[in-house]
């Protein structure tokens, strides 16, 4: 899902370098990065911002760097909702972004896929594929598409898969501590990782990119 209503890009953008090497982009998890934690979200209202980060967003977008979510999303794999419900759920977020800071994304990828030995039982998406993270599909797909340099950009996650996903890719990953983030640091969710930085939430995240 790409989205193509955005304001044009910061002028002040190295545009020379961009061309030769690609642009620099901040790939962004969803649940528990942009929207609270909430599990599989199977009501539209149920998907709500944490405080600040449509404001983070938006300084990313001021600054020039290309914003792009990255997400996997088994629900439609596990039967419990179509597709487009997860559709659904990303135009709510975009709209959220933009009523509170004026936001959005640049572009949308998301993982709707699961093999069946980790629970995937629909069909047209029982699979194994390099779309979901840690593999590297959707960061690959989206610098494809849209002129990207990964080894210049950034992975923002709550969990370990996002930020081995960062490191298998070739970018640099930072872990929130918001969502998932706190139980990966203590150990006590998925496994231990090497973030390259760990940042309280989404606008402590871009304060750091900002500065790199």
């Amino acid at each position: 899902m790409n989205l193509d209503q955005n304001p044009p890009q910061n002028p002040q953008r190295d545009l020379q370098n961009d061309l030769q090497h690609g642009h620099p982009a901040v790939f962004l998890d969803r649940d528990g990065v942009l929207n609270i934690e909430a599990g599989y979200i199977y009501k539209l209202e149920n998907l709500n911002l944490i405080p600040g980060v449509a404001q983070a967003v938006r300084r990313l977008n001021d600054r020039g760097l290309f914003c792009c979510l990255v997400s996997n999303q088994s629900g439609p794999a596990r039967g419990y909702y179509p597709r487009s419900h997860v559709d659904n759920l990303h135009e709510r977020l975009c709209r959220l972004l933009h009523e509170e800071a004026g936001a959005w994304l640049d572009a949308i990828y998301y993982c709707p896929d699961l093999s069946p030995p980790e629970g995937g039982t629909v069909a047209e998406f029982s699979r194994w594929t390099t779309w979901r993270k840690p593999n590297t599909g959707m960061l690959v797909a989206a610098a494809w598409e849209h002129h990207l340099d990964i080894r210049r950009s950034f992975m923002v996650g709550d969990k370990a898969t996002d930020v081995d996903l960062a490191h298998n890719a070739g970018c640099k990953g930072i872990l929130v501590q918001t969502g998932y983030g706190d139980r990966v640091l203590a150990g006590a969710y998925q496994h231990q990782t090497q973030p390259d930085y760990v940042a309280e939430n989404l606008a402590a995240a871009v304060e750091w990119i900002c500065a790199a």
